[in-house]
């Protein structure tokens, strides 16, 4: 065999790189994943643009990492990363101002809804209580329209107070007055209940057929087919088939059935849908009448009705003139004569 021929000796080649720069040789068959990803040449004088060549190679000085391909530059989260290190603490604040702000808007918008901008009014009671065949214990508490009366004088007249012939307060509760009338009068039909208050000693029947008479004569509302009246009993007032009720009241509980509007006992009113009559007035009239009691019977049954059909205060036309029915003449005539008609 011919003798080995001995190899020469290739020259160990230096490394690279010799600084302190991470170095990353490249292997036999790098995978794609191993494979080093270059940075961006990066200048270390100082001056921009400039990169630096390598003292012993000559050639351009190239960083690299060795963060493979799928790596992220700096680390994850690089761009919150980024934002942050832009906006320092402000990348915080933003958000929860906003959240704060979202959060506040909601709490309005919910609020608002729930208040309305206003507050919820309550329910409105019915005017009248529950009616039986006996009586009304209680009046109602709140009128089902607004109240009308003929405000208490500052002093009550003389011939008023303490005057005979009528109860000062009764038991408080009412009777409906039994039986039903004819339909009076032509046009759309009201229907009306009579109620007297118990221990007033006065004959329900009697009071009943008093207001009859005024609602039926041609002078008063039904005047010219305008209405026509028919009184209904206990079964029609239980099922709450009427338009309103006259009801006769002692003074020592005109404020029960026309509470808060300052009748001071002396005067009538008409609340919800009661017209109520002062018995002292309905016994003794007023001074203006000159004790012409039947025409202020007609007045004041004639004016509380009026305002339970939705009609309002008059004033005095004129010296000499008759008094419109509206007109308070329970306070006074204003220089007008009395009259107890509508249409007279």
């Amino acid at each position: 065999m011919p003798p080995p021929v001995a190899r020469r000796a290739e020259p160990q080649q230096p490394p690279r790189f010799a600084d302190t720069n991470p170095v990353v040789t490249r292997s036999e068959s790098p995978s794609r994943t191993e494979r080093p990803r270059v940075r961006r040449p990066v200048a270390t004088d100082g001056a921009p643009g400039r990169i630096p060549a390598d003292p012993r190679t000559g050639g351009t000085r190239v960083v690299v990492t060795g963060r493979t391909r799928s790596g992220t530059t700096g680390g994850g989260g690089g761009r919150f990363r980024r934002f942050v290190t832009r906006w320092g603490w402000r990348a915080y604040a933003i958000p929860l101002l906003v959240l704060a702000t979202v959060v506040t808007l909601v709490d309005l918008a919910s609020g608002g809804a729930g208040t309305g901008g206003s507050a919820t009014a309550a329910p409105t009671p019915s005017a009248g209580a529950p009616i039986t065949a006996e009586a009304v214990a209680e009046p109602s508490a709140t009128p089902t329209a607004p109240a009308e009366i003929d405000a208490a004088p500052t002093e009550a007249p003389e011939t008023a107070a303490g005057a005979p012939g009528f109860v000062q307060q009764g038991a408080g509760s009412v009777t409906v007055v039994p039986g039903t009338s004819q339909v009076r009068g032509t046009g759309p039909l009201q229907r009306f209940v009579v109620e007297v208050e118990d221990g007033i000693e006065v004959d329900g029947p009697s009071f009943a057929a008093a207001v009859e008479e005024t609602l039926a004569d041609p002078r008063s509302w039904g005047n010219g087919g305008r209405m026509s009246f028919q009184r209904v009993g206990q079964e029609e007032a239980a099922a709450g088939d009427y338009a309103f009720k006259v009801t006769l009241i002692s003074p020592g509980n005109m404020e029960r059935y026309c509470p808060g509007v300052g009748t001071g006992g002396y005067t009538s009113c008409r609340y919800g849908d009661r017209a109520v009559i002062n018995l002292a007035r309905w016994a003794t009239a007023v001074p203006d009448y000159q004790g012409d009691i039947p025409t202020y019977r007609h007045y004041v049954v004639n004016h509380e009705v009026g305002h339970a059909l939705g009609n309002g205060h008059q004033e005095c036309p004129g010296p000499g003139r008759p008094a419109p029915v509206m007109q308070q003449q329970t306070l006074g005539l204003e220089g007008c004569a009395k009259n107890a008609w509508p249409y007279p």
